[in-house]
């Protein structure tokens, strides 16, 4: 009996109100934490997952060897490799395609690469306006490797105490 006499005097008094608006004026004075997006980045982790690149030697050759083993791991089938064996009987990719839109960026392609040559790198600020602008082929893969190739290293030396 005290306990719904109790609750009607809470419901008339609008204690529930006032409990959310304390908590209002509380945040309401406290500094902010807006990030004001393009102009302000935040930190980032080097295990961050983002576009995708193929890497090469310090050579210049690319690391791919065909394998086809992030292909097959890649849950959502996002990755095509098609491939032919050169004239000193190495095998490399002729195709090398990943389409962004199936994607789920999971990470599995990078840590089924026996020679670490398809990796995400920290890049997120990327888009397209059709459906074929996030198909990446090999050319523009190499591309963003060998563009980010120094963060893309550095993330990793950073990372290799925790694989």
């Amino acid at each position: 009996m005290l306990r719904k006499v109790k609750d009607v005097f809470s419901s008339l008094m609008l204690v529930e109100l006032l409990k959310g608006m304390a908590l209002t004026g509380r945040y309401f004075f406290a500094r902010k934490i807006t990030v004001q997006f393009p102009e302000e980045r935040t930190p980032m982790s080097p295990r961050f997952r983002g576009l995708h690149a193929l890497r090469r030697y310090p050579n210049g050759e690319e690391r791919c060897i065909a394998c086809k083993l992030c292909e097959a791991v890649c849950p959502a089938m996002a990755i095509t490799i098609e491939s032919e064996q050169r004239e000193d009987n190495t095998r490399r990719t002729t195709r090398y395609d990943i389409d962004l839109t199936k994607c789920i960026f999971c990470g599995m392609c990078e840590e089924s690469c026996p020679v670490d040559s398809i990796v995400e790198t920290r890049i997120f600020d990327y888009h397209g306006e059709q459906r074929g602008d996030l198909l990446y082929t090999k050319q523009m893969l190499l591309a963003v490797g060998d563009k980010y190739e120094a963060q893309i290293a550095a993330d990793r030396t950073e990372d290799a105490k925790f694989r």
